[in-house]
């Protein structure tokens, strides 16, 4: 039973937790500056709960596909047993449904309708039929509301501002970039496995390509929102430069990407301590 936790735990990607519980928190408190019951329930909802739902019901049925790739099996997905199948669906659906019916209980209707929208993008992602991810575009478009969706729906459950675009459309860039980047390593694999993705349609190259320029555009639309703006600005140029290092690669050569996405992990570590410090600075000022 232990090993059986430990395999549904890495399933949800623990490296990850933060990547969509911080959006929702930070973007909660800095429209409200308290902190209160929905700021804590929505924050352990995006931590666990909602990454189990996303990682552990594609680990499902990305299964045959994932013994093919050897990025599987660690802290970037885990290869799940046929036994835990049933078991990871259900209890990624049993530990969401009691936070998401607390939080359509809270805020309006558009709020609510942000929230099913949000949820329904999780589902859609790897899902039979639905499947998202295996549309090319529409994949990275899809990844990326996975992370800046609970930022929108923490900004709209608080009363949304025209003033949150531009960070909002900045991050939803960055959002497409990374995963796009991220396609370009597994390209041979989902060949393999017949598996659709904007990687195996552009190639290789133009991803890198179009990856580095939508980081460029996360950069432009930030440096124009002040010193702060500028400063996180300056850490999409660091994503922008990362990608470009593999703009040479090509399909045949495409795992080379997976240092880059190495890399990739740990500018998120430095964009995290800059972001938390300048939220730092803002509370103590506000």
């Amino acid at each position: 039973m232990l090993h059986d936790i430990r395999q549904l735990i890495i399933s949800s990607r623990p490296i990850s937790w933060v990547n969509t519980a911080y959006p929702f928190v930070a973007g909660y408190l800095v429209a409200t500056h308290q902190l209160t019951l929905t700021t804590v329930i929505g924050g352990l909802y995006f931590l666990i709960p909602y990454n189990l739902m996303m990682y552990g019901i594609n680990d499902v049925f990305d299964y045959e596909s994932d013994l093919r790739n050897p990025r599987k099996g660690g802290i970037e997905g885990a290869l799940l047993s046929r036994h835990l199948h049933r078991v990871t669906i259900i209890s990624s659906i049993a530990l969401s449904v009691p936070f998401i019916v607390y939080l359509l209980l809270q805020g309006s209707l558009v709020s609510k309708l942000v929230l099913i929208y949000v949820v329904f993008m999780v589902l859609a992602y790897s899902m039979p039929v639905l499947r998202f991810k295996e549309r090319p575009f529409l994949d990275s478009f899809t990844s990326s509301t996975h992370f800046v969706g609970p930022l929108v729906y923490a900004l709209v459950l608080t009363g949304w501002h025209t003033k949150y675009w531009p960070y909002v459309l900045a991050f939803f860039a960055w959002g497409m970039a990374s995963h796009a980047f991220g396609a370009v390593q597994d390209i041979i694999a989902d060949r393999e496995a017949k598996i659709a993705s904007i990687g195996t349609v552009l190639g290789a190259h133009k991803t890198v390509i179009f990856a580095a320029g939508m980081y460029l555009v996360s950069s432009v639309l930030l440096a124009t929102r002040g010193p702060s703006g500028l400063a996180v600005a300056c850490l999409g140029l660091l994503y922008s430069a990362n990608v470009l290092r593999f703009w040479q690669v090509t399909d045949k050569t495409a795992e080379q990407a997976h240092d880059g996405w190495r890399t990739f992990l740990w500018l998120n570590q430095l964009s995290g301590f800059v972001i938390t410090v300048i939220l730092i600075l803002y509370f103590r000022n506000a």
